[in-house]
């Protein structure tokens, strides 16, 4: 779970214990017992997790496996490895490494010298946590290179395995898109996103991304496929065996050790091995035992997402194993819903009838067409290609209806906690006060996130760029400024918007599940970047904007086949937006083209302070609006253009008199965001200010209560002014 890290000693010895406790239970049979048993363990692993840190680091060589590292164009990023120690590295390639990594080689960087630092951590409340991927990978400490020379690596079996994996990894990219896509997913549990996002989308909207991952019914059809070739070589049942370990031993470092996988390949090897001396295991004994030995190899098995919900759901299917099906489908969903709700921040309450629906399809006919593609012709897998682009179409688009999608919001620790709890005590106990409990507990806990008692100003940490989320207590509505956008600078532009990674989550985790109004200030994208993706994927009432911006073509291509159901709404000074929130216009007077100097500039009121958002307005734009309020006072004021020297005038400052004032600028931004002569400004005039640089998102709450908080490495530190 996110936050908790395995202090060391802990991570083995509370496995070891459980194991030895497990085995006693076994011997004496009492299987009833041994669930309870399992699922404290499970608990206990998780309350027991802390941080253990790297011991001291040996950057004098570095190895890097070619399947473990990405090249583009000319910059390298991946896994890298100093002696025992794992490394996110990335930088500049070099022609040679680059040559030698593109051949299957495995290269050592040595005379090493870069930035070698903690990973980044997530700067906005939702936001995928990269660090705490990584920690789960035991990767702790990120190396960005600047320079550094090649040795030729040592050859050993090991190079030569990452070698074979590169090569696979290559052989499947050659073939076409979705079955390149499919075959990346079920041989090497790689998830390639790029132009296969929207069938991942379509996937997690459907409530069955899980299908995508290897598991169990994978682990069967390895061994059924080998019993058929031993069968028809006359092999013993112990050769069978001992050929299904070195397979799936084989493919679990294909795999990149896949929790489950691992977990599916364990429980085959106990549960084999245990037959050949003609004792048998019940499910629950199995689960305990594969859980114990998988949890004592590796320590940090529960800080995995993969791992948790795979061992979450083991253990459902060991729990309603005589349930009908329709009832174990629905209690199976029931105990990995809190789970999906604390990751993933929403649940398709349909998905027992679209897995119906899609395990079929993906059994019988993605599997084997993607299985057959790897030994056709080019005229075959085209074929193929064609067939599940038909398929794939009609299950985006069922998608796209959003039948049964429920944006929940995130769960705190301690919700995740009571909602699985409940859920178990019904499916052991079968008290009906317990599934009473569960359906309270539900309710309550949507109503407090959809119906909160604060509202909020945020400024979200978008890196170089603008996005400011507006809300309101009790009957929430939910207004941005700006979407933000990445700046590509003619690079080739990222596969992901930026958006995905940062606003559609936090959205998402606070319950948001449309947008009443958005407000465009003007056409740079750092400010509108996102706005298309946006309008994709979340419903907009109405779209306001300056006037005139509407005629920029740039702008127009942004809205083109998004805007259906939308409103859109020009706006020049004078004119007021009667909202939940009533926002009155600045600026511009005059039809624009949409840059700076036409920024659209508002205020507006919430619990008694006025907030005052110029864009990148210059500071002739800040002139003539104090010419017509000269009286204007903004108590919190989103400082011009990013802390740019070009706005945010003294005399406009003076004349706006902010108790507090915020900037939003990417770190290490190209131009230097804010300019040292704005920050001195800001203090000659004795105006305190926050920057998203170092607090990551800031936000105003207010409601029942006021007080600002920045969101950093998960801590919300508060501001009082």
């Amino acid at each position: 779970m996110c936050g908790l890290y395995y202090l060391k000693g802990w991570g083995r010895l509370v496995p070891l214990c459980g194991l030895l406790y497990l085995l006693w239970l076994i011997r004496l049979k009492h299987g009833g017992l041994l669930k309870a048993a399992v699922a404290f363990l499970l608990l206990l692993a998780l309350l027991l997790a802390r941080d253990q840190q790297a011991p001291g680091l040996n950057l004098s060589s570095i190895r890097l496996y070619p399947d473990q590292v990405k090249l583009n164009d000319g910059w390298l990023s991946g896994r890298g490895h100093a002696g025992r120690t794992l490394l996110q590295v990335s930088g500049p390639a070099s022609r040679e490494a680059a040559t030698r990594l593109q051949a299957g080689e495995t290269i050592d960087l040595t005379a090493v010298s870069g930035d070698f630092s903690a990973i980044d951590p997530p700067t906005n409340p939702g936001q995928i946590g990269y660090r705490h991927y990584l920690a789960s990978h035991h990767v702790s400490r990120q190396l960005k290179l600047t320079d550094y020379q090649l040795a030729p690596a040592a050859p050993s079996l090991l190079t030569r395995l990452h070698g074979l994996r590169y090569r696979i990894s290559c052989r499947l990219k050659q073939l076409p898109r979705l079955l390149a896509f499919f075959a990346s997913e079920l041989v090497l549990a790689e998830n390639p996103a790029g132009d296969n996002q929207d069938n991942l989308n379509t996937y997690r909207d459907l409530g069955v991304i899980h299908i995508l991952s290897i598991s169990g019914m994978h682990v069967g059809i390895y061994v059924f496929v080998l019993s058929v070739i031993g069968s028809c070589l006359h092999l013993t049942k112990e050769e069978v065996f001992a050929c299904s370990c070195c397979l799936l031993g084989f493919e679990i470092f294909l795999s990149a050790g896949q929790p489950g996988f691992i977990r599916a390949s364990l429980s085959y090897v106990f549960a084999a091995g245990l037959a050949f001396k003609r004792r048998k295991i019940s499910r629950a004994d199995l689960l305990g035992l594969t859980y114990c030995c998988q949890q004592l190899l590796e320590p940090r098995l529960l800080l995995e997402t993969g791992g948790m919900l795979t061992y979450v759901l083991a253990l459902g299917l060991v729990v309603t194993g005589k349930l009908p099906y329709w009832k174990q489908a629905f209690w199976l969903n029931g105990l990995l819903t809190p789970f999906l709700l604390y990751f993933f921040y929403q649940v398709n309450v349909c998905t027992i009838f679209y897995n119906v629906l899609v395990v079929p399809y993906f059994n019988y006919l993605v599997m084997p067409l993607t299985g057959l593609a790897l030994f056709s012709p080019l005229p075959l897998q085209e074929l193929f290609e064609r067939i599940l682009e038909t398929a794939e179409g009609l299950l985006g688009l069922l998608a796209r209806t959003g039948i049964g999608q429920v944006i929940f919001g995130k769960l705190a620790s301690w919700q995740l906690a009571l909602l699985f709890a409940l859920t178990f005590l019904y499916l052991i106990t079968r008290k009906k006060k317990y599934r009473r409990f569960l359906a309270a507990a539900y309710c309550l806990i949507f109503v407090s996130i959809h119906f909160p008692l604060e509202g909020q100003v945020s400024f979200i940490d978008v890196g170089q760029g603008d996005s400011i989320l507006l809300t309101t207590p009790i009957r929430r509505r939910v207004y941005l400024i700006d979407t933000g956008g990445k700046l590509s600078f003619g690079r080739k532009k990222p596969a992901q918007a930026q958006i995905d990674r940062i606003t559609i989550p936090l959205l998402k985790a606070q319950g948001i599940s449309q947008i009443d109004g958005v407000f465009v200030s003007h056409q740079d994208a750092d400010h509108v970047g996102d706005l298309g993706p946006l309008l994709e994927q979340v419903p907009v009432k109405r779209l306001y904007m300056g006037i005139g911006l509407i005629q920029n073509p740039s702008f127009r291509a942004r809205l083109a086949g998004r805007v259906e159901k939308t409103k859109l709404i020009e706006l020049k000074a004078g004119m007021e937006v009667q909202e939940a929130i009533k926002f009155e216009v600045l600026h511009p007077d005059l039809p624009g083209k949409g840059e700076n100097k036409d920024s659209l500039s508002l205020t507006c009121q919430l619990a008694g302070k006025t907030w005052g958002f110029t864009g990148d307005l210059d500071q002739a734009g800040e002139e003539a609006i104090i010419q017509k309020h000269p009286d204007l006072h903004i108590d919190y004021f989103k400082l011009g253009h990013h802390g740019s020297d070009t706005s945010s005038s003294t005399k406009f400052l003076q004349t706006i008199k902010p108790s507090l004032v915020f900037i939003s600028a990417g770190r290490n931004n190209r131009y230097h965001h804010p300019k040292p002569e704005t920050l001195a400004k800001l203090k000659q005039l004795g105006i305190p200010y926050l920057n998203t640089q170092t607090e990551g998102m800031i936000s105003w709450h207010y409601g029942w209560r006021e007080y600002f908080s920045s969101f950093l490495e998960g801590r919300r530190v508060c501001y009082h002014y």
